[in-house]
């Protein structure tokens, strides 16, 4: 499954009829991103796809220099374990 990413807007899984499927969103402010949505359809549960877009995310943060500020609940339970203390804002 190839994940798009939408500068300014987030990172998108599509399926065959170019629907979105799955997606994490975010709003530029300054050097910050703030993710504040996350959705993975029904279908695709439980496979590690919102993970797999949370992992896109952090790694277009690191390598724009960008922080990260969560506010979807899914990315605040992700920045609970302090791994990501480093990319919080």
């Amino acid at each position: 499954m190839e994940i798009k990413h939408i500068e300014n807007k987030g990172f998108y899984i599509y399926d065959e009829k170019g629907e979105v499927i799955a997606e994490m969103t975010y709003k530029k402010d300054g050097n910050n991103l703030i993710f504040d949505h996350t959705y993975v359809s029904p279908l695709l549960r439980g496979q590690g796809i919102a993970d797999k877009l949370f992992s896109t995310g952090v790694e277009f943060a690191e390598k724009n220099n960008y922080k990260i500020v969560p506010v979807c609940s899914y990315i605040v339970k992700k920045f609970e374990s302090g791994k990501y203390d480093y990319i919080k804002a």
